[in-house]
């Protein structure tokens, strides 16, 4: 019995180990950003079928890469995001709308992207795509990912990538990126903030 516990916390401290050295490596090595974003319209696939950014217009979407494997980063930033989203009132809920577009579509299928982001209980709705479209959406956005191999380990590979917020009017237009760290409070003034300007 001891055995297989030893095995699991043993993964479990190599797969922690190799997302500290891959940030450490991201921080004095960080690829290039593909240029100021731009932000526009895309389609892309949930659990449901496809889904395109226009079928939101008319609501205020918080759009955020990362992927389902991700160690600390992306619990972090969506965590918050659902806090944030569960403190408005139902009829300010109405009006937003959390998309997680994932930069690894070669394990996040659609249905693990939904059981992913059905756990942070905000009607957050996983996405994913080919590999060009989604390096696409990236490029547009002003987003950048690397995969990270990584040694003795069963995941294989981890995915750097830039944790920003991106806030979308309800007219489809990018207004503004969140960094990584934005806190509950101040991901619900921000919303409220845009929500009062209508």
């Amino acid at each position: 019995m001891r055995k297989p516990i030893l095995a699991l916390l043993l993964l479990l401290a190599a797969a922690i180990a190799a997302a500290v050295i891959g940030w450490m490596q991201w921080n004095k090595n960080p690829p290039a950003l593909s240029g100021p974003p731009l932000g526009g319209d895309f389609t892309l696939t949930a659990a449901h079928g496809p889904v395109t950014l226009h079928d939101f217009r008319g609501k205020w979407v918080l759009l955020y890469f990362g992927y389902t494997f991700c160690p600390d980063i992306c619990p972090t930033n969506l965590g918050n995001l659902a806090v944030a989203w569960r403190q408005l009132p139902p009829q300010a809920q109405k009006q937003v709308q959390i998309l997680f577009v994932s930069v690894d579509p070669q394990r996040d299928t659609p249905q693990r992207l939904q059981q992913y982001a059905d756990y942070f209980g905000a009607n957050i709705i996983g996405l994913t795509g080919s590999k060009k479209e989604i390096d696409r959406i990236v490029r547009n956005y002003g987003a950048v990912y690397r995969m990270v191999p990584v040694k003795d380990s069963a995941m294989g590979y981890l995915v750097d990538h830039s944790a920003f917020t991106y806030l979308i009017d309800p007219q489809g237009r990018l207004i503004t990126q969140l960094p990584h760290g934005t806190t509950v409070d101040q991901f619900k003034q921000v919303i409220q903030q845009h929500l009062k300007e209508e």
